[in-house]
């Protein structure tokens, strides 16, 4: 954390500490009755004090050592009061949280139901709900994907066991729809979305001069998007190689129609543009 300090540069945290998630997982050993294939089992394995302990431990230490500090994929909102006093304290910390946390609720995950599994784990519809109230005061900086795909067979969907499967969900294809469709029922406008996933991501990853923004001087990404439109989720519609998702049979509010990067047109109606149009970013 010092040597990151002295270059400016952020440190993004995954903030789950060993200790209480080492705890919980020999307390399910020695219980006879543990089982693996419900979701009730895996939550109970990656409890809420390993986050806010963790972001507790950050805080510490982005005090001692002035250095910005980035929490990745927050999904427990015990860890909220820690980083409001962060806050107030004047400390350099921002905090991002997910699609999938703000959408689905452990108390509808089915047992065995493997492509749900991540870490830190989908927790309560309580536990949503503050998240969502989170963002809307500005606690919660920014929503990321946490795209994190895997070959079917990672899945383990013929055990089903939340102990041995790949955690990580794919959802790079849909985060848009998933994030618009809650957001609008509580409230919330496309504004909103548009700071969460555009300007405050550019501005965490330091390109906030050339990207965010509909402005001139910036780069031309845009997102024609229908926001009154909605689509049942299919495999057809996942556009990496593995079509595992736990979103597939939702129905999702918002259609992508094209998308530009720097004014060219980089998909338009399921086709994408024949070559890639990305470009190599170096940093001065």
């Amino acid at each position: 954390m010092p040597i990151v300090a002295q270059r400016g540069l952020p440190l993004l945290i995954h903030a789950e500490l060993p200790g209480p998630l080492d705890a919980a997982r020999q307390e399910l050993e020695r219980d006879p009755h543990t089982d693996w294939r419900k979701y009730r089992t895996y939550l109970r394995s990656r409890p809420d004090e390993a986050e806010f302990e963790a972001i507790g431990l950050v805080v510490e230490l982005a005090r001692r050592y002035d250095c910005d500090v980035h929490i990745v994929h927050l999904s427990s909102s015990e860890a909220l009061l820690d980083v409001r006093s962060a806050r107030e304290e004047g400390l350099p910390l921002t905090v991002e949280t997910c699609p999938h946390y703000l959408h689905f609720v452990a108390e509808e995950i089915p047992d065995g139901a493997t492509q749900y599994k991540c870490a830190p784990p989908i927790r309560s519809r309580q536990n949503r709900e503050r998240l969502w109230e989170a963002l809307g005061e500005g606690t919660i900086d920014l929503i990321a994907s946490d795209h994190s795909p895997c070959p079917p067979v990672m899945k383990q969907f013929e055990k089903g066991s939340f102990l041995e499967a790949w955690g990580g969900i794919a959802s790079l294809s849909l985060n848009l729809p998933v994030v618009w469709t809650e957001a609008r029922h509580r409230g919330f406008t496309i504004g909103d979305v548009v700071r969460w996933m555009a300007e405050k991501p550019a501005e965490l990853a330091g390109l906030s001069r050339r990207k965010g923004r509909i402005e001139e001087g910036y780069d031309a990404d845009l997102v024609v998007f229908n926001p009154e439109a909605s689509f049942k989720v299919e495999a057809s519609r996942l556009h990496y190689r593995h079509p595992v998702s736990p979103y597939l049979g939702e129905i999702l509010q918002g259609v992508v129609e094209m998308t530009f990067v720097r004014g060219q047109r980089a998909y338009a109606n399921g086709e994408f543009a024949a070559e890639p149009i990305g470009r190599e970013c170096v940093s001065a």
